[in-house]
């Protein structure tokens, strides 16, 4: 009789976590950044990238501006827009971008290379301290559809997960 209620919970858990399969988040920072010291910011245009032209529009970027906004306000931040400010905030959408590094120019082995890639509907959100010219806070969250309208409909809440865990905790 028992079975039905674990069944059931089983079968929803399954169900939430392929959902939530679909999207990923990841975030990066530097351990000696004073996340505490930061109390405003200024959101930079961002870049749009993306190989679809749905994506690629001044619609698709204030609502991303606007997401980011929203969250760090909740976070205590204020917003300035123009003057100093404690963090400057940038952002690309779309795909494309690659980044190829020679770890081992030479050698008999040959070139060993690091190759970044970024697929479309990969959100990255950078934030900067400008006065020591540095990335701060860096999260890269990605949809893995490859429908426009999809990825334009989960950009609120692809921005909301980046900044879940701001400021980071250090260990």
């Amino acid at each position: 009789m028992r079975l039905a209620p674990v069944a059931s919970a089983l079968v929803l858990a399954v169900g939430l976590s392929a959902t939530a399969a679909g999207q990923k988040v990841s975030m990066q920072f530097d351990q000696q950044a004073d996340f505490s010291a930061f109390h405003t910011f200024f959101v930079n245009p961002g870049q749009l990238t993306s190989k679809n032209p749905a994506l690629n529009s001044d619609l698709v970027r204030k609502q991303i501006q606007d997401e980011i906004r929203k969250r760090l306000s909740e976070k205590g931040l204020s917003e300035v827009t123009s003057g100093p400010r404690d963090l400057n905030v940038r952002f690309s959408l779309g795909s494309g971008r690659r980044r190829e590094v020679d770890l081992y120019p030479g050698g008999w082995w040959g070139p060993r290379r690091i190759v970044t890639a970024y697929t479309e509907g990969t959100l990255v959100i950078d934030l900067r301290d400008p006065q020591e010219k540095a990335l701060v806070w860096r999260a890269i969250a990605s949809e893995d559809k490859s429908d426009a309208a999809h990825i334009q409909s989960k950009l609120d809440d692809m921005v909301r997960k980046s900044f879940e865990k701001y400021p980071p905790k250090r260990p």
